[in-house]
């Protein structure tokens, strides 16, 4: 069946068109603009990327049979509406699934971003085979999918999974509105706002930063960070173990609470694994209870930088199932 999904982010959104049959997704076109002006432009915008998309694949959108829109929270799943995101602001009460639904005449379901990409992996990626599982989005933001006894758990508000809201100290960064967060410490956002601080302390000593792109403080991000960290800059990779502690305590509660068999990481973790390992497992052999880490995996995300999009197209797949 032909499916559309929208992958709405803090930085950036897509509009993808995929077949499936079975158990196989093939992608037919993808576009991609940067998430700026309104929710109502934003919309508008990815609306007509989805039909440039299907004109220059040869799609014909009257095969539509569903369409799906991963976001990230807070959001009224049921009611199809997003509700004022961290990372989206100004997106207040805007009933995205309705706006879809009107635009293209067929079935259309929201879901949050780290639900949508905790279906994906557990269908088609990281999570096959288990039937407790959690995905962390480790993006802009940081939330978790939680697939528990075989199924998605989504909580009694559609609001299980707001990792990125648990506060891990009483001092430290800003994330989803908290200091101290765990989005705080491990997100992109997170790592660029503890690098800033770090490039000023090298600035005041009268040194340059390798990360910043004019050797001071300016054009800090995550990426750059990593960036450096892997091409051996001492402050990087300090910044790095920094973030590797946070998310070994944030990952020590999930593990004991929940029990799970694997937890899928996706975002900063997929690219910079190896900068943040060793002192995650450090702190969860400190932290866990033996018998649950010994019976969780954590990995990767395995559907990679495609992972957005495999979920927007998993909520276009419930939309068109009607689940």
């Amino acid at each position: 069946m032909l499916l559309l999904g929208l992958d709405i982010g803090g930085t950036k959104c897509a509009a993808v068109l995929a077949e499936t049959e079975g158990d196989a997704v093939r992608f037919l076109c993808r576009r991609e603009i940067p998430t700026v002006g309104s929710a109502a432009d934003t919309l508008g915008a990815l609306a007509a990327c989805a039909e440039e998309g299907a004109a220059a694949c040869g799609a014909d959108l009257s095969r539509l049979a569903g369409a799906g829109i991963s976001c990230g929270g807070p959001l009224d799943a049921s009611r199809g509406v997003v509700l004022s995101p961290p990372n989206l602001p100004g997106w207040d009460g805007v009933p995205v699934a309705a706006f879809v639904r009107e635009k293209f005449g067929v079935p259309a379901r929201l879901m949050n971003d780290a639900d949508a990409c905790a279906l994906a992996e557990w269908r088609w990626g990281a999570g096959r085979w288990t039937r407790h599982f959690v995905f962390l989005t480790f993006g802009t933001g940081l939330g978790a999918g939680l697939i528990l006894n075989g199924a998605l758990y989504e909580g009694a508000s559609s609001d299980a999974g707001e990792l990125g809201h648990i506060r891990l100290s009483a001092e430290g960064p800003a994330g989803y509105g908290k200091c101290g967060s765990f989005e705080g410490f491990c997100s992109g956002g997170g790592i660029a706002r503890a690098a800033r601080g770090v490039a000023e302390a090298i600035v005041q000593r009268g040194g340059r930063v390798a990360f910043a792109s004019d050797g001071r403080t300016g054009g800090i991000t995550a990426k750059s960070v990593a960036e450096a960290a892997f091409a051996g800059d001492k402050a990087a990779q300090e910044i790095f173990r920094g973030v590797g502690h946070r998310l070994g305590q944030g990952l020590a509660g999930l593990v004991d609470l929940l029990n799970p068999q694997r937890i899928a990481l996706g975002g900063v973790f997929m690219r910079a694994e190896a900068l943040l390992r060793e002192e995650m497992e450090n702190v969860l052999r400190r932290e866990c209870l033996p018998r649950a880490l010994a019976a969780v995996r954590i990995v990767p995300a395995q559907l990679g930088e495609q992972i957005g999009d495999y979920g927007a197209v998993t909520a276009a797949l419930a939309a068109a199932e009607n689940r």
